[in-house]
């Protein structure tokens, strides 16, 4: 996957917040699967020492595989739908919905061309 990380704007701190416009990110990047033959790609737009902020987008199909879960994280659908499935459970996720990420290994896969914000916790 892609990422282009964005700098800590303070959150941590108390100074000033830069505005991310999700829904325009998630078009952006949606508009992007193209030139990435994996199917995915990703903007970091919060990166401190307690919590991360990702918005990934997900071509229709694309699968990131299973892998370990965070110590707690939330997953919310900006545009399009997606499965969460951690052993022989899953959620389906649409857009306008969040879930939290089960503490248990756990994949993603898309079922349009989607994009999501995780949200996890470092600590």
């Amino acid at each position: 996957m892609t990422e282009d990380r964005a700098e800590s704007h303070g959150h941590e701190s108390g100074g000033s917040a830069d505005l991310v416009v999700l829904s325009e990110l998630a078009d952006t990047l949606i508009d992007d699967l193209q030139r990435h033959p994996a199917g995915r790609t990703a903007k970091t737009i919060l990166s401190g020492t307690v919590m991360r902020a990702v918005v990934i987008a997900l071509k229709s199909g694309a699968e990131m595989s299973e892998h370990d879960s965070p110590a707690a994280a939330t997953l919310y659908v900006i545009k399009g739908n997606v499965t969460v499935r951690a052993g022989d459970r899953e959620w389906p996720v649409s857009s306008g919905q969040l879930v939290p990420i089960p503490p248990q290994r756990h994949s993603v896969v898309a079922h349009a061309d989607s994009a999501v914000l995780l949200t996890v916790a470092l600590r």
